[in-house]
């Protein structure tokens, strides 16, 4: 299995809540720091709040996907945090993809192409 490009650091993490410029929707809240790195890289944080382990780790499986399969829509390369919402407990992969692409829109990280 390939390796993820994910944020693990406890230092990291408070780097990018401090300094990171921050938007949020109903389900997600994303972080973005213009840290300079060669690839974009992601950190999922979800409260027990959310639910149980299993939900919680459903919920990082399907943002993990979801940026796997878009970061290639990104203009630059940046180091994000996710925060995920109780909203997000019952939500299915569409809906996620459309909250995190709007996050994304808003951050101005899509391509010109991309927006539509």
């Amino acid at each position: 299995m390939k390796n993820f490009n994910s944020i693990k650091k406890n230092e990291e993490f408070k780097y990018i809540y401090k300094y990171g410029k921050s938007y949020a929707n109903k389900y997600l809240v994303m972080y973005v720091s213009d840290r300079d790195t060669s690839v974009s890289r992601i950190g999922i944080s979800v409260s027990k709040k959310v639910g149980n382990s299993v939900v919680r780790h459903r919920l990082t499986r399907l943002i993990r996907e979801i940026f796997r399969l878009n970061e290639y829509r990104m203009n630059e390369k940046k180091d994000i945090v996710l925060v995920v919402r109780v909203n997000a407990k019952n939500c299915d992969y569409r809906k996620l993809e459309s909250a995190f692409m709007h996050l994304l829109k808003i951050h101005q990280l899509l391509g010109r192409d991309e927006i539509s």
